[in-house]
């Protein structure tokens, strides 16, 4: 029978067989959709394993730099992946109704609880799931609700003023400023969505192990998902989180445990087995914080913002709430301790403005959002921060419409990943200038009628929140936090490198987070209006 034939061929041939079939399948990959004449490494184009080990390495971003310097705007890193650089891709990968959607990169960091996977507005891959969910919650975020939350981040922020003096000033040790960081901006946004800290800055600790776990989760999230396949085999292994689903076992992720428990102490109907939310009663919360918004978003559309969704915005804001505000805080402070004349001017700036008597609060310290929005030279050193280090440290993945499109130039054949790096665009030497790797705040300023047109270039290309419709929903939290923070620490204390020699150490796990960052702290005298000046009102 022929049956048995193929199968005496096969077992008498099955090292060559095997050979052919793995030949033909890296043959295909190199010639996949036409890819193959756009350069990059070449065995980028012959396997994804490539760009996941380059992923495990931790320092991508360094290698995306160097590639694009080598083979010019558009870049291979996959048999299915190119890397763009051309600022004129930016509107057509992340523009509005062009029909791109997220990749499976962002289904490797959806979060499980009792074995069922939590698609968040940051990680659905379905585009009218994505605007029905923004649409519900959108107003919660929008600038004008900024005047809302600002007595939140007070709250925290004057204990962590309070705190930073009582652990490090006149004290032996020294302060792992990035962790210290990432404590305020976990509080925060604790207080912002349940009008309660978490406890990180009283305890000066992970609480939970909750940050430990964020990064762990990070390292595991960023190699993974140039492979997402293996994310079936691990994590979300089917069998694991049916098991999980049943209660044999327990596959929720300790960040949404962490979430669920805040909202127990707000919902008690958590702990009973009853619905997350209340389906009756009006929620009885003074404060306009989060989730008393995301409740009222529930009552106004309860046909979509289902008790989960209200759930998985809680999670999403103890995931995402931390880490790019700390990684970004921490790269402002970094550069301009490496910067003494940068800091020399932000700190005049604070002070003349202080002798002027611009600020309300002459006894802590703290600097509110309208006053830092006064503040010019603050501005231009946020930005560069966020220019020399962008929080993410990937391509933002997006996959091409069926059909195709044309991209800077470029026809990409439909379901090719493409993508961009802010890493890459940031230090575009025709935008921003020859000296892309020096921290230099001044490229900011407008100087002169003609120079606002060159500005705006520079604005267009920032991609550190993302751009388009998937714009990071918490921009203008991770603002009003940085702005706020970064001018009050300055008025309050004098922050320097406990060994001046030393560099921080990068980890590139999706966000790009440093490590080694140490510091100390000296009391500094709160420089008070001068006679005469007329001092701010609240």
């Amino acid at each position: 029978m022929i049956t048995d034939q193929i199968i005496q061929v096969l077992s008498q041939h099955w090292l060559p067989i095997i050979f052919a079939a793995v030949v033909a399948w890296l043959v295909r990959n190199r010639y996949h959709n036409g890819l193959n004449k756009y350069p990059g490494p070449f065995l980028a184009s012959l396997t994804d394993w490539w760009r996941f080990m380059d992923v495990y390495k931790r320092r991508p971003e360094l290698s995306h730099i160097a590639l694009h310097k080598k083979y010019g705007p558009v870049v291979r890193l996959g048999p299915n992946t190119l890397s763009f650089s051309d600022p004129d891709s930016l509107k057509t990968i992340y523009g509005l109704n062009k029909g791109f959607i997220k990749s499976d990169f962002y289904v490797v960091q959806q979060s499980v609880v009792k074995g069922h996977s939590l698609p968040s507005l940051f990680s659905t891959t379905d585009n009218d799931f994505h605007m029905q969910f923004r649409r519900c919650v959108n107003s919660a975020f929008a600038m004008s609700a900024l005047v809302q939350y600002e007595p939140f981040v007070d709250n925290t922020t004057k204990l962590f003023l309070k705190q930073t003096e009582r652990l490090f000033i006149d004290k032996p040790g020294t302060c792992d400023f990035t962790q210290w960081l990432q404590f305020y901006a976990f509080d925060v946004i604790g207080e912002i969505t349940y009008s309660k800290r978490h406890g990180f800055i009283e305890k000066n600790e992970d609480v939970d192990g909750i940050v430990a776990y964020l990064t762990k989760l990070f390292l595991y999230v960023a190699p993974i998902g140039q492979i997402p396949l293996l994310d079936r085999l691990f994590l979300k292994n089917p069998i694991y989180l049916k098991l999980s689903e049943w209660g044999v076992l327990d596959a929720t992720f300790p960040v949404a445990k962490f979430a669920r428990a805040r909202m127990a102490e707000r919902l008690p109907e958590l702990e009973n087995g009853e619905p997350v939310l209340p389906t009756s009663e009006k929620p009885t919360v003074k404060s306009p914080d989060l989730l008393s918004k995301f409740l009222a978003a529930r009552e106004a559309r309860p046909d979509f913002m289902s008790d989960t969704l209200v759930q998985t915005m809680a999670v999403s804001m103890a995931f995402a709430g931390s880490e790019t505000t700390a990684i970004s805080l921490s790269a402002v402070f970094y550069f301009l301790l490496k910067t003494p004349s940068a800091l020399a001017r932000l700190r005049k700036e604070i002070d003349d403005a202080a002798r002027e008597g611009r600020f309300s609060d002459n006894e802590t310290g703290l600097v509110t959002w309208h006053e830092s929005q006064t503040l010019p030279y603050l501005d231009m050193c946020v930005k560069e921060a966020f220019r020399l280090h962008p929080a993410p440290g990937l391509p933002m993945e997006r996959i091409v419409p069926k059909g195709g499109l044309e991209i800077a130039g470029r026809r990409i054949g439909g379901g090719t990943i493409v993508g961009c790096s802010a890493w890459v665009l940031h230090r575009d030497e025709r935008v921003f200038g020859e000296d892309v790797d020096a921290y230099r705040p001044e490229r900011w300023e407008v100087q002169g009628e003609g120079d606002e047109a060159r500005v705006k270039a520079m604005n267009g290309q920032m991609l550190q929140f993302g751009m388009g419709s998937r714009t990071c929903i918490g921009k203008n939290i991770s603002l009003l936090e940085i702005y706020k923070l970064v001018p009050s620490m300055l008025r309050r204390f004098e922050i320097r490198f406990d060994d001046p020699n030393s560099e921080w150490e990068i980890v590139n796990a999706w966000f790009v987070k440093q490590n080694n960052f140490i510091t100390r702290f000296a009391l500094r005298d709160i420089v008070m209006p001068e006679k005469g000046a007329k001092a701010a009102e609240n």
